[in-house]
């Protein structure tokens, strides 16, 4: 029972009974406060922690008023491409010659009812690789894959695949014999934004040169051609002995000034450079962003995903 209650079954008045509710209020107010000041002091994080308590201590329903919560969960996807690709390894390696082998037993074990090839001895090109392309989805549950199949020798044929995906349960089977069919087309490749020529023994170029020098190869200290901020680490082990700048272009006009501008201006630009190890000589190309800082440029961002914090401060 309450003491407000309480108060009354023991002959208090109205306002005595006001009065103890009110101090009740004015408690639960600075045990509130309290808390609150506590979680300031102690970090953001008990301060989370002290709303989100506070919030669900007035949000909180009595025991006897229990609700229902709906949680919906998304279907993970039915992308059969990986069961497409298996399969097609699988029936190319196999042999109607022998039905028992593994490559045939997991032919019939994915695509029950598919027939198995027929070789003729010595004629067929020794299968390299295959790869999964392209999946289209038909209707409900009803994939075509289009799957890549290379040949010791470079020749490349493409298959396309019908196959049934059960999203409820995961499951995949394939429903008939692949169909040989023309490769993709190749995309239209829009105009480069790297259109200004870059001097090659400037300040610039030689910059960039120097980075890739030590991010490549492990020659000299990669954080110090990084502006402030960022953080990248070299490649590990070096993957190359000699790094050379073949050409560099920026999106900038300034790009093509042998000076390097005032601090803090950024330009973007597309290095292509030539790596040399025991093996040869590799053409690669890096898309860099860099800044002008105290008379020097700094590398504030590269463009593969790597460089943490997303660049300069």
């Amino acid at each position: 029972m309450s003491p407000g209650k309480q108060a009354l079954r023991h002959g208090g008045s109205p306002s005595r009974v006001a009065g103890v509710e009110l101090e009740k209020m004015r408690r639960r107010v600075r045990v509130s406060r309290l808390i609150l000041f506590t979680a300031i002091a102690a970090g953001p994080v008990a301060l989370g922690v002290a709303v989100m308590s506070r919030q669900a201590t007035v949000a909180a329903a009595p025991s006897d008023e229990r609700a229902s919560v709906s949680v919906g969960t998304a279907a993970p996807g039915a992308d059969p491409a990986g069961y497409a690709q298996l399969f097609v390894d699988a029936w190319l390696r196999s042999s109607a010659d022998n039905a028992s082998s593994a490559q045939a037993r997991l032919v019939q074990s994915l695509a029950p009812g598919v027939g198995l090839p027929d070789h003729i001895a010595g004629a067929q090109a020794e299968l390299a690789s295959v790869t999964a392309v392209r999946s289209v989805q038909r209707g409900v549950g009803v994939w075509a894959v289009t799957v890549a199949a290379q040949y010791v020798g470079g020749r490349l044929r493409y298959f396309v695949v019908p196959v049934t995906a059960d999203a409820g349960s995961g499951s995949f089977t394939v429903t008939g014999a692949p169909g040989v069919v023309a490769g993709p087309a190749r995309a239209a490749v829009s105009r480069s934004p790297y259109r200004v020529s870059v001097p090659s023994e400037g300040d610039l170029a030689s910059a960039i040169g120097e980075f890739l020098g030590a991010y490549l190869t492990g020659s000299g200290e990669v954080d110090r051609y990084l502006a402030p901020g960022v953080r990248l680490s070299p490649v590990s082990p070096a993957a190359y002995t000699a790094v050379t700048v073949q050409d560099v272009s920026g999106t900038e006009e300034a790009a093509a000034d042998e000076k390097v501008p005032a601090d803090g201006t950024k330009l973007r630009v597309l290095a292509q450079v030539e790596a040399r190890d025991a093996a040869g000589r590799w053409p690669l190309a890096y898309e860099l962003t860099l800044q002008a800082r105290s008379g020097r440029w700094d590398v504030a961002a590269l463009e593969s995903g790597t460089a943490q914090d997303g660049g300069a401060r």
